[in-house]
């Protein structure tokens, strides 16, 4: 019998751009995203909403760990995660959600 756990993971799309992008080895990606965050700028904010970019690391990732930076001290105001972004590979008109 499947548990729901195993069918979550079926679901999950493979990383098909890791090691263009970001690095293909876990924990190698693991030490990038840890130093991106420990060197990330710290800023004082209340946000309502968080936009951050989705680039390639060495493009986006000081930027985007500077935001991911302040979210444990505000995740009890945070109660729904939305995540939009463009169609790289396919072409379609309204949004896939």
């Amino acid at each position: 019998m499947e548990t729901p756990m195993n069918s979550v993971h079926q679901n999950i799309r493979r990383a098909v751009v890791a090691g263009m992008f970001y690095p293909a080895e876990a924990a190698e990606l693991q030490q990038q995203v840890d130093e991106l965050l420990t060197q990330a700028s710290d800023f004082e904010a209340n946000p309502t909403a968080i936009i951050t970019p989705h680039a390639g690391y060495i493009y986006s990732g000081p930027v985007a760990a500077s935001v991911y930076k302040i979210i444990p001290r505000h995740q009890q105001r945070f109660h729904r995660v939305v995540l939009l972004g463009p169609s790289h590979r396919l072409s379609f008109n309204g949004m896939a959600l």
